[in-house]
């Protein structure tokens, strides 16, 4: 079905700051509880078309320029794939296999006829997730800091600005290192989850800065499930593994050295072989030296307790 209507995703609507029901006044939205200092008309202005729900006195995003008209992803590099002619794009960024098998897995395991998927950080189609949205059956909704063809309004993910229990899953793909607090937004996350909901998340562990200001947190494998650990486990491990890992670290090595981020991926793209070692390497070594770790879970109601997570380490350095 693709992405949903903005009158489709009205009624799912709540405050980011009280979580009471948004009101459409005709030319703006607000918060409907008078008891709430979003409740002043305006509080929610459009933008390009698409409302603004963020609670700017509890947010980084600035109320001026945060989606106005021609707004871009801050978040973009300043040098760009897309400028490549589509062949030479996978030597510098191939195919996310890992995360197109576990979105087609996700979808599969979403209920009948018309689940609602949450895309996290939607401003640009990720990498390997397309099936989402072409999915036949699934109904869409994708926020970002900035408005897109890909969403329907901009929002801060530590307020997400929608009903609790009200999507089925949720997708969140190399997000939470730009986040200030990854456990509050995985904390909305099972808010907004129905019971049983699911959520696919990826996320980097030894990457190098990107996105300057905007980059804050890595995570080990362990430090990754500990996140989600309101949440039980369907498939977890590493996306990229130590060669990809090294393919990033000779990019910024070059790029060091030359001073040139252009220099670096012209680098990267040299060196694309590296990236078939993973293939020969044990998951449980990959565990330990990921460039990125993904996680498949169901909300649950159970979190994983602090001696469990001590026991749920799969790396090499196991003792006998």
């Amino acid at each position: 079905m693709g992405l949903m209507t903005f009158a489709e995703i009205a009624p799912l609507l709540a405050c980011p700051r009280c979580g009471a029901p948004v009101v459409d006044a005709g030319t703006a939205l607000h918060c409907g509880s008078s008891a709430c200092a979003l409740s002043a008309v305006g509080s929610f202005p459009l933008a390009d078309r698409q409302p603004l729900l963020v609670d700017f006195e509890r947010s980084v995003l600035e109320p001026a320029g945060s989606a106005s008209s021609g707004a871009v992803d801050p978040l973009r590099a300043r040098w760009s794939i897309e400028r490549l002619a589509p062949p030479l794009r996978p030597l510098f960024k191939p195919r996310n296999r890992i995360a197109a098998h576990n979105v087609e897995r996700m979808l599969s395991l979403l209920p009948a006829p018309s689940p609602v998927a949450l895309v996290v950080g939607g401003g640009t189609m990720g990498n390997g997730v397309e099936a989402i949205y072409e999915n036949r059956r699934t109904r869409v909704i994708g926020f970002d800091i900035y408005g897109s063809p890909l969403t329907q309004f901009v929002a801060d993910a530590h307020h997400i600005p929608l009903a609790s229990a009200s999507v089925d899953a949720v997708l969140i793909q190399a997000v939470l290192e730009h986040v200030l607090d990854p456990a509050r937004v995985v904390g909305e996350i099972h808010r907004v989850l129905r019971p049983d909901g699911l959520v696919y998340a990826e996320t980097p562990f030894l990457q190098q800065v990107h996105a300057g200001p905007y980059d804050f947190t890595r995570f080990t494998s362990s430090g990754h499930r500990y996140l989600f650990r309101a949440f039980a486990e369907i498939a977890a491990g590493p996306v990229a593994g130590p060669g990809a890992q090294l393919l990033t670290s000779i990019d910024h090595l070059v790029r060091g050295l030359t001073r040139s981020e252009l220099a670096g991926k012209l680098a990267r793209a040299a060196c694309f072989w590296l990236r078939l070692f993973d293939r020969l390497i044990p998951v449980e070594y990959a565990m330990d030296d990921a460039s990125a770790y993904f996680f498949l879970g169901r909300r649950a109601e159970r979190e994983l307790s602090p001696g469990e997570i001590i026991g749920y380490y799969r790396g090499a350095q196991r003792r006998a």
